[in-house]
């Protein structure tokens, strides 16, 4: 029985990675190269992301917002801001607009800019059409193999799942049917010295092993930003279905309403005395008539660490405020504010990003091994052939 049992996990594994092997290892390389892109850009694109000269004060945020917009095309308005503490960093104001229904990367983005600015002397320091950098294309192909929405998120979604299937059946078939001390040594170490099959074999069997927690939490992350159900299963689970808090509205005012600029600036008086040891903020833009400016104060290099604001869009009143310290988040929506650091490593810390990066370079190696290993197999089996003429040998 358990050998039965065996032999339809390893044809489960089998086939399961013949079918998905290629997708994983694009979504494995495509998120080794996003491991360290904040890093890599700061290197590559000094200009956009740091000031030419520290000044000693910085410009309101409403001038420099007007700034960003005057840069763009078409008149365009912008919808996000991110400000660093850092005194060195510019401010990035960005725009976009999706496409959910397109077919291609480029049709997914109808426009995407974003704008970096000196915040001590409002010069524009670059305006950039993030349509074609390089990072938000390798993220595209990393979410959507390029393929929009629909139908490039929807293999994605489908392939991770396949992964973590994948996954649990490759423990099963590591695990050996009969144990000793030479089984054990093959089921940790890499046989160096013996052919190149056998290591081919321990490069899958062993590394697999290794890279599974890993592996294993970066699927079950990508899988609730790709399932909804699962995603609120999961949270109203763990929140043990209590009712989540509704969100917060701007109340159109009967008089007229103060402008942008004083709205945004209220805000921003009473975000910044908070930056201090922070690491970065975030303002999200009003998108309807009873949507709020939604802010993020991120305390360390752990997105989920941080404070939400909502602010009235006609007043820059404050009208909510959490922090992830707050005693009365439910598991479910802790544990979902976390899925992006969870996604990333980072909720581990550098050496949480440095394991996952490792992990990822697995990842991408397993379905080749995996398929070399498939070949060779097939090879072994010996051919059955009726009636086989024996001829003398000749001397």
């Amino acid at each position: 029985m358990k050998l039965k049992f065996r032999k339809i996990v390893y044809q489960l594994h089998l086939w399961l990675g013949l079918s998905s092997g290629l997708i994983v290892v694009i979504m494995a390389v495509t998120g080794c190269i996003l491991s360290f892109e904040d890093e890599l850009k700061h290197l590559i694109h000094p200009q956009r992301y740091f000031v030419t000269a520290i000044g000693k004060e910085k410009l309101p945020l409403a001038e420099l917002t007007v700034r960003a917009e005057r840069a763009l095309p078409d008149g365009l308005k912008i919808k996000r801001v991110q400000i660093s503490s850092d005194p060195s960093r510019t401010y990035m104001f960005r725009t976009l607009k999706m496409n959910n229904e397109a077919l291609t990367y480029w049709g997914t983005y109808e426009y995407y800019y974003r704008v970096y600015i000196d915040p001590y002397t409002g010069k524009v320091q670059e305006l950039e059409n993030a349509k074609t950098d390089f990072f938000e294309i390798v993220l595209d192909l990393h979410r959507r193999l390029l393929l929009g929405e629909k139908i490039g998120k929807t293999i994605t979604g489908y392939s991770t799942l396949l992964l973590a299937i994948i996954l649990f059946s490759g423990l099963v078939i590591w695990y050996p049917r009969k144990m000793s001390k030479n089984m054990l040594k093959g089921m940790f170490f890499i046989k160096l010295s013996a052919n190149w099959k056998r290591i081919n074999y321990d490069l899958h069997n062993v590394l697999g092993f290794y890279s599974m927690i890993p592996l294993l939490l970066i699927a079950y992350s990508a899988l609730i930003w790709n399932f909804t159900d699962m995603d609120k299963w999961i949270q109203n689970f763990l929140n043990d279905n209590r009712r989540t808090e509704q969100k917060v509205k701007s109340n159109r005012p009967q008089n007229e309403s103060v402008g942008r600029n004083i709205v945004l600036n209220r805000i921003w008086n009473t975000m910044e005395p908070q930056m201090a040891h922070k690491k970065s903020a975030m303002i999200n833009f009003p998108r309807t008539e009873a949507g709020t400016y939604y802010a993020e104060i991120t305390y360390a290099e752990k997105q989920y660490q941080n404070e939400q604001f909502s602010f009235d869009q006609y007043s820059g009143v404050k009208l909510k405020s959490q922090s992830y310290k707050d005693k009365n988040i439910g598991n479910g929506t802790a544990l979902r504010e976390r899925n992006y650091d969870l996604h990333t490593g980072s909720i581990f810390g550098i050496t949480g990003r440095i394991i996952y990066f490792l992990a990822g370079i697995i990842a991408a190696s397993l379905p080749v091994t995996g398929f070399i290993i498939f070949l060779n197999r097939k090879k072994k089996k010996p051919k059955h052939q009726k009636n086989k003429i024996i001829f003398p040998a000749h001397h």
